[in-house]
């Protein structure tokens, strides 16, 4: 997508440097600021840190780390020590561990003389696939938007509300959720997004940063305000990310989301999860009791970063001295709440057979 005019990936290849580089989104929205990762420390920090964020994207940025790993030493032993260090930096996106594995099953039966270029490729191409997915996905979405925009008065808005941020900044390029957004705004479809903050780290913050600099119409709101809006029929549909999707259809997705799902289907407003395919574990089931859920630092509750009135960062604290802080990163919304998946392939249910009439490639050879 664009950033003040100029085409940005979120993370790309510095051929002249041959370096990676990322946006470094503990920045955003306040100041644009982009990073090279050099070192094997700087790829597992940069994950654990968020300065990158979101599933699709750290499978990627896993793969340019096992390419770094190759480069350094492309020995059997190097290479599980690599995806061992990368796997362990964040334990619920699903993302992280495909990413690692195809680039171990790929790696393994090549000479280790090969295994730096090969792997390097590898890279390129999964975040090559991950663009491609995620403008599929928008393709997808925007027929659900197209459908609601056409029993709709002339002028009035798609209105829409989405949790945490699931744009291009969560991904190679276009986002999962964003994705139909972005595209039903080219077409000319008047559109309204109801962003959720997304406490702790306030990532709707993150989606509005991007959607402003779309020129998308958005109102940023707090995380207990959706439920009143869908009360009073001021969302059409609510489209969400996910971090991982079981082979059911339950979806693991930033802590709130379960809680917006309740609500719309108490409503009955559509509650739509935008799924790339690598994002389900088909070896999960039931997703409350099998999915890991990462429990983050107590300060990200307790404290809060924001700008003065100068423009200067700043940190706060927010809460009494001595009061403790939890912080759950995601929940786990069942699939009985969900009223479809947007897939690069199609729509489908948020059922066993649902996912695997739509990949009946990936559910045989997964499971």
């Amino acid at each position: 997508m664009k950033v003040k005019g100029t085409h940005y990936r979120s993370l790309w290849w510095n051929h002249d440097d041959d370096v990676l580089e990322i946006i470094d989104q503990r920045s955003l929205p306040y100041e644009f600021v982009t990073r090279q990762v050099k070192t094997m420390r700087e790829f597992e920090d940069s994950i654990v840190e968020m300065r990158v964020r979101g599933a699709p994207l750290i499978g990627a940025t896993a793969a340019y780390g096992m390419a770094l790993a190759m480069k350094l030493d492309p020995s059997d032993a190097n290479m599980d020590a690599a995806w061992a260090s990368l796997n362990a930096t964040r334990p619920t996106a699903i993302n992280l561990r495909w990413a690692l594995n195809r680039c171990r099953a790929s790696l393994l039966p090549l000479n280790p003389s090969d295994r730096a270029a090969a792997a390097l490729e590898l890279a390129h191409a999964i975040a090559d696939e991950d663009v491609e997915i995620n403008r599929r996905i928008g393709v997808n979405g925007l027929k659900l938007i197209q459908h609601i925009a056409s029993q709709k008065p002339d002028g009035e808005p798609v209105r829409l509300l989405t949790h945490c941020n699931a744009g291009w900044l969560a991904t190679v390029d276009w986002g999962t959720a964003t994705s139909p957004m972005y595209q039903a705004h080219d077409a000319g479809i008047p559109l309204h997004v109801w962003v959720d903050e997304t406490r702790p780290r306030n990532q709707g913050a993150l989606t509005s940063w991007e959607l402003g600099s779309h020129g998308v119409p958005h109102t940023y709101i707090t995380d207990n305000a959706g439920g009143h809006l869908m009360q009073h029929g001021q969302v059409d549909m609510v489209i969400v990310g996910t971090d991982r999707t079981t082979r059911r259809g339950d979806v693991c997705n930033k802590i709130g989301t379960y809680l917006k799902a309740l609500a719309a289907h108490d409503n009955g407003v559509p509650f739509y999860v935008a799924l790339p395919s690598p994002t389900i574990d088909w070896t999960v089931e039931e997703g409350v009791a099998e999915i890991p859920i990462e429990d983050r630092s107590p300060r990200e509750t307790t404290h809060i970063q924001g700008t003065r009135e100068d423009g200067s960062l700043d940190v706060v604290k927010v809460t009494p001295e001595g009061t403790a802080g939890g912080n759950p990163a995601f929940d786990v919304t069942p699939n009985r709440l969900v009223t479809g998946l947007i897939t690069e392939r199609g729509i489908c249910d948020a059922t066993p057979e649902g996912l695997a009439a739509m990949f009946p490639d990936l559910s045989k050879s997964e499971t």
